[in-house]
């Protein structure tokens, strides 16, 4: 545990939180204002921070049917070929690829929790992104915690995304290879060490991150534990799904897709929010904002608004489905006038560009 991260009562009675409409949060906790342009009032911010449980409901709701949805596609596949029918092959692959992006879609569901801005009750938003998190895979807790640095550090050396997001460009084949090993489950079992509190290395530093030391101790143990749980809760899965005869059927239209298909959609979001970026002195260089978005990306990418990514940065306390209106006040009010606002072709024309190309300002670190 670092010595700042050390919580005390008075901390604890201080308001951190990015836009002084939050509760009150310990110090360890917070996700600090990394906001250099004071653009917008309290006022101005009051209604954009106000939650709405039935729209966080309704997104859950939608994510949750469009799974089971697509589960039913990937049995019937099955079926088809038990019964000698190739069309199950395609039948399997379509719920394959789609099942990758609405797993995607449940850790966005986890991320919003992670902020405390999924329900307004801390138990329900809690519960309710642990459990999402868990479907995936993700302790929600632990991510709360590695997440909170990536804020409050971005683009910074003990910034636990860098090994995702630096560099850029790298030229084209350097990222298609990468999202190649990300396609072929290569690389998920560095994303589940992420998402369980062990970052990659800095490779630029040779520092080794531990974001679970730099948070208070409640919220330590809280992610040591829900590890364990989350653990427990797939291998239940997968010895209670053999005992019951459809444990192909588990592995291949649940397992299969997190490692693969969601691998390559959290690459490709996270180069597109932060690879490349005009400069990394603030959010407003180092966070971007994609727009003009193919009806593919507005599906596996970017789910329920996170292409208002920027936005997110500058105010986390804002939920996503907030985000485009808080993008029309900052736009109409000029202070995105000189920011990373892309449309997401141009975004890919960056990110795919060849090494050395374009003037950027990010620190250079080897990518995971």
């Amino acid at each position: 545990m670092t010595p700042h991260s050390q919580a005390t009562p008075a901390m604890a009675e201080t308001e951190l939180s990015a836009t002084a409409l939050e509760a009150p949060v310990a110090r360890g906790e917070e996700f600090r204002d990394k906001n250099p342009r004071k653009v917008l009032s309290a006022a101005e911010l009051a209604p954009l921070t106000r939650l709405s449980d039935w729209k966080s409901a309704a997104a859950l709701a939608q994510t949750l049917g469009l799974l089971v949805a697509t589960l039913a596609l990937g049995v019937f596949g099955f079926h088809l070929l038990r019964e000698g029918a190739l069309a199950g092959v395609a039948c399997i692959l379509a719920a394959i690829l789609l099942t990758g992006c609405w797993q995607h879609a449940l850790a966005i569901i986890s991320h919003e929790s992670t902020h405390y801005r999924l329900f307004a009750s801390r138990f329900a938003n809690d519960l309710i992104g642990r459990i999402a998190g868990m479907l995936i895979g993700v302790s929600t807790y632990a991510y709360r915690i590695v997440h909170r640095v990536h804020h409050n550090n971005l683009y910074e050396a003990i910034d636990p995304d860098l090994a995702l997001m630096a560099g850029y460009p790298r030229g084209r084949m350097y990222l298609v290879k990468k999202l190649l090993k990300d396609a072929a489950g290569l690389t998920a079992w560095r994303n589940y060490l992420y998402f369980f509190g062990a970052p990659a290395m800095n490779t630029a530093t040779g520092a080794k991150q531990k974001p679970l030391d730099d948070t208070t101790e409640r919220l330590r143990r809280q992610a040591l534990a829900d590890r364990w749980v989350v653990a427990a809760f797939h291998g239940l899965m997968l010895a209670g799904t053999f005992a019951l005869g459809v444990g192909v059927e588990y592995v291949v239209l649940w397992i299969l897709p997190a490692i693969t298909v969601q691998a390559v959609i959290l690459r490709l979001r996270a180069v597109a929010e932060h690879g490349a970026p005009s400069h990394t002195r603030s959010p407003f260089g180092a966070a971007r904002t994609n727009i003009a978005l193919p009806l593919w990306a507005r599906v596996a990418l970017f789910p329920h608004h996170v292409n208002y990514h920027l936005e997110h940065h500058l105010y986390p306390a804002v939920p996503h489905y907030h985000l485009a209106a808080l993008h029309e006040k900052l736009r109409a009010a000029g202070a995105l006038d000189d920011a990373e606002v892309r449309p997401f072709a141009e975004t890919m024309k960056r990110v795919f560009a060849e090494r050395g190309s374009l003037q950027t300002e990010s620190r250079r670190a080897r990518a995971v």
